[in-house]
């Protein structure tokens, strides 16, 4: 009967242990997970550099157009555009990197195991 009766009682403690699922085992559950994240504001609202490529081009055009005669002065003309928009746009983009700075942000989102 004291056999019987341990049987029992060790089969009674052994049950839950062996229909619990481990919490490793366990999917669905969802935890937040943070981070700091750099985010970069810029100076301008005109990131291609539009404006100064265009201010630019049109002046090394006029300065272009000064210079030579004939077929030359389309030449000069045409490149003094090219060059005048290319430097317009360097000058634009140097201004714009001293107004650009960084912040950190922290950001969380939910993740489901």
């Amino acid at each position: 009967m004291k056999a019987s009766f341990a049987l029992i009682a060790s089969l009674a403690l052994a049950v839950p242990a062996l229909t619990a699922t481990p919490a490793a085992a366990q999917t669905g559950q969802r935890h937040t997970v943070c981070e700091n994240v750099q985010v970069k504001h810029n100076g301008s609202k005109d990131d291609k550099r539009l404006i100064g490529t265009g201010v630019g081009a049109v002046a090394g055009g006029l300065l272009g157009h000064q210079v030579g005669g004939g077929k030359g002065k389309t030449l000069a003309t045409v490149g003094g555009a090219v060059a005048g928009g290319y430097v317009g746009n360097r000058v634009q983009k140097n201004a714009q990197d001293k107004k650009t700075y960084y912040t950190t942000e922290r950001r969380c989102h939910e993740v489901e195991d």
